[in-house]
């Protein structure tokens, strides 16, 4: 058996010990008894929800940094949340919205919306300014990034 991960709820933002290969088999929150993990983006009202997010997780985080007002990154939304269906368990996908939180956007010197930002082991390691026109770019760069094979 492997050593668990730690994985944050994205309700409670309790942190949970969970095995990788118990990852698919829908894991609860320990705290909260909700999933782990729902197919959807995460909405990261707050730096302080982001900051345990990220630095509580040990799975890979894709954050959409996005702005209500801009068309681009409104274009890019259904993909982005079909995106996520398709990489989550192995793969935390949130989005901030740097009208809400404009300290995050501040702090990782967003300049340009949509920006996608992978994060693993608390670190920021990949990042590509604007809109992709597809679930299929999204997945296949977050992977490439990640380090895992594309399905």
């Amino acid at each position: 058996m492997t050593e668990p991960l730690h994985v944050s709820c994205p309700h409670c933002l309790a942190t949970n010990r969970v095995r990788a290969e118990q990852l698919g088999s829908e894991p609860v929150c320990g705290q909260c008894k909700r999933p782990l993990f729902t197919g959807e983006p995460v909405d990261i009202a707050t730096a302080a929800a982001f900051d345990r997010i990220v630095a509580r997780t040990q799975v890979p985080i894709l954050v959409d940094f996005w702005a209500p007002w801009c068309g681009p990154c409104r274009m890019m939304a259904p993909a982005f949340r079909q995106a996520a269906a398709a990489l989550e368990p192995t793969m935390r996908v949130c989005k901030v919205d740097t009208e809400a939180v404009p300290e995050l956007a501040s702090r990782f010197g967003i300049r340009s919306i949509p920006t996608l930002a992978l994060f693993i082991g608390g670190r920021e390691t990949a990042r590509q300014a604007g809109a992709m026109g597809s679930a299929a770019q999204i997945q296949q760069w977050a992977r490439m990034h990640a380090g895992q094979p594309n399905a």
